[in-house]
């Protein structure tokens, strides 16, 4: 008798406890699908908030046609800088304030000419290029001297003492098999980057580069030069694809090619100036702060419409979504105007030694900085655990069109904070057009469409928005 009641118990102590764990997991399937039903609204509604009345397109035309270019010790960059206080105390954020920094102050002068002086074929032949920027003038007497063209820093070494006193033509083109336009720049801009300090090491007077663009264009694009305090600085202009062309089948002909240069541009005292921070305080975790930006200096010869104007009004677009649909983060987002992206760094910098001095908990830091062009992903360069975490919202972007989760990448002026342990995330739009117009006089307003770029700030507030909910721990 004792063993049967013994038995029964044991079995019904089996039963009740598979109701109990089936239960339970009927409980915690429920929550989940309730908990996805809540991020899908949640970004619908940022997306509908965005799309019918977002502000980026708004602002970002402000931006290009009342201040424009926004070269870092420029008067424009200092207007930009209170344009910018401006806007997010317009829009109420909970904190506005500038981090003062001191920028490198470069000015282009009057404009450049080059010209080819003794074709057989075509006699004197005029070239459209512009300075790089940091390089210094060649004054109004100009430089004249024979032309080599080389691919790459290797030819460019086994020449040897031919290059002395010569003008040193870079003409490695971007990759146009390269899907990614960003892989095809990757692949080129070493040239525009230190191809002056290696030729100067072997006595060059000048460097031509050719253009970092894909296509055939009559614009050149300018850009940075990192010069070494060790080696003489030479003045350094980039050519239009184009001519790069022209000047590359010239010599092809004509060995002794020579040309003249002529620069005006000048490296002044570093300039006061300031990153521009906007801040919506923690309702939970005050202390984790998640970062949000894009670079408000741009390149002289334009507006910087999507380099990155893009990038700093969708910076501010992200807030001021929060604030409009009533949204309450748990955790400080803060959106960040970096200062001097283009020439030096060193807003970014000053950024993470701040950070770093008042011991900071940035528990992500994302930028935009690719143009305004249709959302498509965004990259990652953190750990596995941060990378699988955001992975796992993919499906949620994916109505909208973003699907690649899958690269490396962050930001220049997030890479100081990354340095320091931070994930670092990239917002990752279409490329296929940007290089069109990077670091050239086709820079402007008319080349962003509204709607593509309420799609990035959409975009990205949708991150922000899963990020605070979730952490990434």
């Amino acid at each position: 008798m004792c063993l049967c009641v013994l038995r029964l118990y044991w079995h019904l102590k089996r039963m009740i406890m598979k109701n109990v764990l089936l239960f339970l997991f009927v409980c915690l399937v429920t929550m989940a699908k309730a908990q996805i039903v809540q991020d899908s609204d949640g970004i619908k509604e940022i997306f509908d908030a965005a799309l019918k009345n977002g502000k980026s397109y708004e602002m970002l035309t402000e931006l290009c046609t009342k201040i424009g270019p926004r070269l870092s010790g420029s008067p424009g960059a200092a207007a930009a800088v209170e344009w910018s206080r401006h806007m997010m105390e317009k829009y109420d954020f909970d904190s506005v304030w500038l981090q003062p920094v001191m920028v490198p102050h470069w000015v282009r002068g009057e404009k450049e000419i080059a010209r080819v002086l003794n074709s057989k074929k075509m006699g004197m032949v005029n070239l459209t290029i512009c300075a790089l920027g940091g390089s210094p003038g060649t004054g109004p007497s100009g430089i004249s001297s024979q032309v080599i063209e080389v691919k790459n820093f290797d030819e460019l070494k086994q020449l040897g003492s031919k290059v002395q006193g010569k003008i040193i033509f870079f003409n490695r083109p971007m990759d146009p098999t390269k899907i990614s336009t960003f892989a095809a720049y990757g692949g080129a801009v070493d040239q525009r980057g230190t191809g002056a300090v290696e030729a100067a090491k072997l006595g060059a007077s000048a460097v031509i580069v050719r253009s970092m663009g894909v296509n055939l264009e009559d614009y050149p694009h300018t850009g940075g030069v990192r010069y070494s305090s060790e080696v003489k600085k030479i003045p350094a202009v980039a050519v239009s694809t184009k001519h790069a062309e022209l000047l590359s089948q010239l010599l092809k002909e004509e060995k002794d090619l020579q040309v003249y240069l002529e620069t005006h541009c000048e490296i002044l005292d570093d300039a006061p100036s300031s990153n521009v921070i906007g801040q919506i305080n923690g309702s939970e975790f005050k202390n984790e702060i998640i970062d949000i930006g894009g670079h408000l200096d741009s390149w002289d010869l334009a507006q910087g419409a999507h380099d990155d104007g893009a990038g700093v009004v969708q910076s501010i677009e992200v807030l001021r979504l929060f604030k409009q649909l009533g949204i309450k983060p748990k955790r400080t987002i803060r959106a960040v105007m970096f200062m001097n992206e283009e020439n030096g760094l060193r807003g970014g910098t000053k950024y993470a030694e701040t950070a770093k001095a008042k011991n900071e908990n940035h528990i992500v830091a994302i930028e935009s900085d690719e143009g305004g062009f249709t959302p498509r992903g965004f990259t990652m360069t953190a750990t596995d655990l941060v990378k699988n975490k955001i992975k796992s919202w993919k499906p949620l972007f994916e109505p909208y069109g973003l699907t690649d989760f899958d690269h490396p990448g962050g930001g220049a002026d997030i890479g100081p904070l990354g340095a320091l342990g931070t994930p670092m995330i990239g917002y990752l739009p279409d490329s296929q057009r940007y290089f069109d117009y990077h670091h050239t006089p086709e820079d402007t307003i008319d080349k962003v469409s509204p709607r593509e770029l309420e799609l990035g700030a959409a975009a990205m507030a949708s991150l922000v928005f899963l990020i605070d909910r979730y952490s990434l721990k």
